[in-house]
């Protein structure tokens, strides 16, 4: 005998799955449709008018001609007042901290936790900002916690490519013991804290950072100017010494961030093998030529140079020695870039943000046009010239299809005020609508 299953329980199993089925499928076929009044893609010269994007989870996967709705259960986004561009690179930015006259006292106040939670809180205004994708060059190592808080969706913040510490000589930029007797700290500075010196010391501190999960290697190669020291432009590596860092830092598959202020130390760290110059201000016509023969990058920075040189402008702000510093090198700043800018030296946008307040990260593109760079191509410096600098051109940078959905919008057109970056109204990372 031939058995039958029982009808009444099949038919609700098949009720069931359909019902499943639909409420799935209509889960993953949702789609956003982003409405753009102008277009700047990051890659033609050239803006473009009602056009829509189309988003499919975190990725763009369709850009077209004129207005289109989607269909029922898509998302509309209406941005036909605005100008829509790809989400905004900045190259240099420090989210651990804020510059004040206070600064050089919470070196020995603030706890881990206490910069964790300010972190967080520049993370946020950076990302509403605009700006996406950030690469922090140099801190505590929160940094690098508050990445994989990004990451996980803990702290909304951009995504973040961090040098973790950064690493400089004895007496350079980054050895907080400047200035300082002998016996202030309770040991003396090596890799462990970023302090090397000669080719095994430094060969150490990146296998270090790799191993503390740094995403980029920063090292700096002349002095600076927010520290005790009295000269920012001496060169403090040689050329071998850098050469040692770099390839140390190719093992892992990791890029070279280089500070560098004065020409010589510019010069070393371009035949060293650097990625990119972080604010280059005595940078000359040699080392000009030089970058562009090795395809290296400048990140200007002007705005830092502007914003210390402001502050050293009230009396007691810094100490006397800062004060001299950031005067010299705010005033090169802008002629250094201008200068870069019409050699052809590769430029990406970066401002080092946290020498002056996180979130006003759009006033450098003000600075950049200021200088004779055209707004198209100081935009293009924050997004397509950035990515590549990063390596994640694959990822971001521009709005075509497969890219990460990281699309902004500004009120008005940059390409005709380039003060409108100020005014950001839309932001998505991802894919995910953050305002």
């Amino acid at each position: 005998m031939r058995l039958k299953a029982p009808k009444q329980p099949y038919m609700k199993q098949k009720l069931c799955f359909i019902f499943l089925l639909c409420i799935t499928s209509t889960a993953f076929a949702q789609k956003t449709y982003i409405q753009c009044g102008k277009l700047i893609d990051g890659i033609s010269n050239k803006e473009q008018t009602e056009v829509t994007l189309i988003v499919d989870g975190n990725v763009i996967t369709d850009i077209q001609k004129g207005y289109i709705t989607g269909g029922t259960g898509d998302k509309l986004v209406l941005l036909k007042d605005k100008t829509v561009m790809p989400g905004l690179i900045d190259c240099h930015v420090h989210l651990e901290s804020q510059f004040s006259k206070n600064t050089t006292l919470e070196a020995f106040t603030l706890t881990d936790a206490d910069i964790a939670y300010n972190a967080a809180v520049y993370a946020k205004r950076t990302l509403m900002a605009g700006f996406t994708t950030v690469r922090d060059l140099g801190g505590s190592g929160v940094n690098i916690s508050l990445r994989k808080a990004v990451q996980k969706g803990l702290v909304d913040g951009p995504r973040i490519i961090t040098a973790g510490r950064a690493i400089s000589a004895s007496g350079g930029h980054m050895d907080n013991s400047v200035g300082f007797r002998d016996d202030a700290f309770n040991h003396k500075m090596g890799p462990d804290d970023g302090v090397a010196d000669g080719k095994d010391e430094l060969i150490k501190a990146v296998r270090l950072q790799f191993k503390r999960g740094s995403d980029v290697i920063k090292i700096a190669s002349t002095g600076g100017v927010l520290d005790l020291s009295e000269n920012s432009s001496g060169a403090e590596f040689t050329i071998d010494e850098i050469k040692a860092v770099v390839e140390t830092a190719k093992d892992y598959g990791l890029r070279v961030a280089c500070h560098a202020h004065g020409a010589e130390g510019i010069r070393r760290a371009i035949l060293g093998g650097v990625n990119s110059i972080e604010h280059g201000t005595f940078m000359n016509e040699e080392d000009m030529e030089l970058a562009k023969k090795y395809g290296t990058y400048l990140v200007p920075t002007i705005i830092a140079g502007q914003s210390v040189s402001d502050s050293a402008k009230i009396a007691g702000y810094f100490p006397p020695v800062i004060a001299r510093k950031a005067i010299e090198v705010g005033t090169r700043m802008h002629q250094t870039f201008a200068k870069a800018y019409k050699a052809r030296v590769k430029i990406a946008f970066g401002t080092d943000a946290g020498v002056y307040a996180h979130g006003k990260n759009y006033l450098e593109f003000q600075y950049m046009v200021e200088a004779g760079m055209p707004p198209m191509e100081a935009i293009k410096s924050a997004t397509v010239n950035a990515a590549d600098l990063l390596g994640i051109s694959d990822k971001t940078g521009d709005i075509s299809k497969g890219k990460f959905a990281d699309i902004i919008a500004v009120d008005g057109n940059p390409l005709d005020d380039i003060k409108t970056m100020k005014n950001v109204s839309f932001v998505m990372k991802e894919g995910k609508i953050y305002k």
